[in-house]
């Protein structure tokens, strides 16, 4: 648990901010915290234990596309005692996270990205961060380097491509 703590700390020391759990993301239907403005926001799992992963997740059907995925793929994509388990970029981040709540909320929202973490059973407790970037798209790639270079190559849980 210290080093999610520290992860946390850190990335607070870093500029990061909201630190807000997707339950009130998903009761907040504006994200009104959530600045229009490009940047990164993070998804992640505050507590050490393994998750209990869900057949059929809380993910939309976009484009009638199945967003689950088997509990064996679940288990072998996760990093233990690892607290960021997504990230994600945006041009505005209020809308992308909106879209991505909207998604876990069932709606057919187009964020077919992350899909992974609505097949936790605790996905409302999970914390959402963002810090806005000018270059999203670079800091984003940047951090998903770093990551896979620290897991001996593996993603972040829910990102499933570079």
């Amino acid at each position: 648990m210290e080093k999610i703590k520290n992860v946390i700390q850190e990335l607070k020391e870093n500029g990061f901010r909201g630190f807000t759990t997707v339950k009130e993301l998903k009761r907040d239907f504006s994200c009104g915290n959530i600045p229009h403005a490009s940047g990164v926001y993070l998804v992640l799992y505050p507590t050490t234990e393994h998750p209990q992963f869900i057949e059929r997740g809380t993910g939309g059907f976009f484009k009638e596309k199945d967003p689950n995925a088997s509990i064996e793929k679940l288990q072998a994509k996760w990093v233990e005692n690892e607290a960021v388990i997504y990230i994600g970029k945006a041009e505005d981040l209020n809308n992308r996270v909106r879209q991505y709540m909207d998604f876990g909320s069932g709606k057919p929202a187009g964020h077919y990205g992350g899909r992974y973490i609505w097949q936790i059973a605790s996905s409302d407790n999970l914390t959402v961060c963002w810090k806005e970037f000018e270059n999203a798209r670079g800091t984003e790639k940047e951090m998903i380097l770093k990551f896979k270079d620290e897991h001996n190559g593996m993603l972040p849980f829910a990102n499933l491509k570079l």
